[in-house]
């Protein structure tokens, strides 16, 4: 990890983001810091046109107005972006609907964020570990969902972990208990981690969204799939878990948590079971949702579901 102090203006990042494309270094090793006459990165002074960068002159304008907010985790938003741009597509900023872009013109218009704000992109600290992160979840107004759910439900593991596993969002228990994975699919869960040969323990496990979406029914609380929107405004919070643990091996569990990491197209009826490398790890799978057994109609059912869970995590513990 390589930290990086800049003076807070435009030319001090501009000038320290390119020694960092030079050097090829991507955002998930840079940390900024913010200090007042820090020392400027060496450049050369005439870059060749091979060694030069070009990016759109739009990004260039956007950059000169996101310095100017008060956000400390613009420095990082502006490297991502950059880095994209650079190394994976040119048209990026052509998508409103990419997270970092979201993040990007969330600096240009500041607001409050909340339900009718922009998601949690402004609460998550820059540079934070897992347990700043987790603290600063715990008062996420991101979206609507906090306001029935009982506490926000944070990954638990370590951040060394190699693997990181990703379900769609806490269910009743997990609510209720404030950590991923302790329900009735959690112990469907942990069975075929067991069985796979995979400890729980060496693992880090989370949710693309971290509140409970539920129905009231009576007494019971009925879980609802997250929309679209929920799980935008919630992914700055997975997109932090992921870049600072750096897995090996990443895991969707189920069709929502797969189509958060692969794309809308995804589907898990014909795509489980089989690795591809992603901006987040260089091996993914997705594979069923442990609670997609325990809804298996018939007995037969939840066991030819369970199986090829199971067969899926041996491919991960093989991996």
């Amino acid at each position: 990890m390589k930290t990086i102090e800049i003076e807070p203006t435009f030319e001090s990042w501009q000038a320290a983001a390119r020694a960092l494309l030079r050097d090829e270094t991507p955002p998930a090793q840079v940390r900024w810091r913010e200090a007042s006459n820090a020392r400027q990165p060496s450049l050369p002074h005439e870059p060749t046109s091979s060694g030069a960068v070009k990016v759109p002159r739009q990004f260039l304008e956007l950059a000169r107005q996101a310095a100017a907010a008060s956000d400390p985790a613009r420095w990082q938003i502006l490297y991502d972006v950059l880095w994209r741009l650079v190394h994976e597509h040119r048209d990026l900023l052509k998508d409103p609907h990419d997270p970092g872009i979201q993040r990007l013109h969330g600096l240009l218009t500041p607001k409050a964020a909340g339900p009718d704000g922009d998601g949690a992109a402004r609460l998550v600290p820059a540079g934070a570990g897992l347990g700043e992160l987790r603290a600063a979840a715990a008062r996420c107004t991101g979206c609507d969902l906090y306001r029935q759910a009982t506490q926000t439900v944070f990954g638990r593991g370590s951040a060394d972990a190699r693997i990181v596993f990703v379900g769609e969002q806490p269910g009743d228990q997990e609510d209720r208990q404030g950590a991923p994975f302790v329900g009735p699919a959690g112990e469907v869960f942990d069975r075929a981690l067991a069985e796979a040969g995979l400890e729980r323990e060496n693992v880090y496990v989370t949710n693309a969204v971290k509140h409970f979406k539920f129905e009231q029914r009576g007494k019971r609380r009925i879980h609802q799939t997250p929309r679209a929107t929920e799980l935008q405004a919630c992914r700055p919070w997975l997109e932090a878990e992921l870049t600072l643990i750096k897995p090996d091996i990443l895991v969707c569990l189920g069709a929502t948590a797969a189509r958060a990491i692969f794309g809308d197209t995804f589907r898990i009826t014909k795509d489980r079971g089989r690795f591809a490398a992603t901006r987040w790890a260089p091996k993914t799978i997705a594979t069923y949702h442990p609670s997609a057994v325990l809804r298996g109609e018939t007995e037969t059912q939840q066991a030819e579901l369970y199986a090829m869970l199971l067969e899926d995590l041996q491919k991960v513990a093989q991996a």
